[in-house]
């Protein structure tokens, strides 16, 4: 597949993750307040969204099958760490982990680090744990796990999906210092959040 095909294929698999909530966000239909709620928590936290744009960029970066298995690996070990959140176990350091992700992610990207695709896959999915548990934790009182649960997942999959697009439209225009240089700000931007 071209990069030309890959680009137009993940625009359309992120607009695809939010049709289902954008068609369950009228009143009376499905579980809107839990859509919106899973929906906005990435959204609003600087740090999710920090976090998965860098994935997704690091992704990107990487090209082939990690553009794709990265975010999939982050999006599965992130509905983990919300199943367990939501099952009362508890993980210690999730702030500190949530911080770590922004400032590793950014990281890598600034550095353009490439690692075997497995190795990847569980960088990834160990920091979606710790986002995945914050989300579980922090879903309001009464909602339904499952329609909160397709609004964070398919708001992750889009911040991931923006990333990846943007790392590979940097690529093909041979910008891909200017990617490094977002992934530079976002590990700064990390460590201020962790120090501030």
């Amino acid at each position: 597949m071209n990069t030309h095909s890959q680009l137009k294929t993940w625009g359309a698999v992120s607009a695809l993750a939010v049709l289902p909530t954008a068609a369950m966000a009228h009143t009376g239909v499905g579980a809107t307040s839990g859509l919106v709620a899973g929906i906005s928590h990435p959204l609003g936290g600087l740090d999710h969204l920090m976090a998965m744009l860098a994935v997704g960029l690091w992704a990107g970066q990487a090209g082939g099958r990690s553009q794709w298995l990265i975010p999939a690996a982050f999006l599965v070990a992130m509905m983990v760490g919300g199943a367990v959140a939501m099952g009362g176990v508890a993980l210690p350091f999730v702030e500190q982990g949530i911080l770590a992700s922004v400032i590793v992610a950014g990281f890598l990207v600034a550095a353009a680090v490439r690692m075997p695709l497995a190795i990847s896959a569980v960088v990834a999915g160990s920091f979606a744990l710790f986002h995945g548990f914050a989300h579980g934790t922090e879903m309001p009182l009464g909602m339904a796990f499952a329609s909160y649960s397709l609004g964070f997942v398919s708001a992750s999959a889009l911040l991931m999906g923006a990333g990846v697009v943007a790392a590979r439209i940097l690529n093909r225009l041979n910008w891909s210092t200017l990617g490094q240089s977002l992934g530079a700000v976002i590990a700064v931007a990390g460590s201020y959040l962790a120090i501030a």
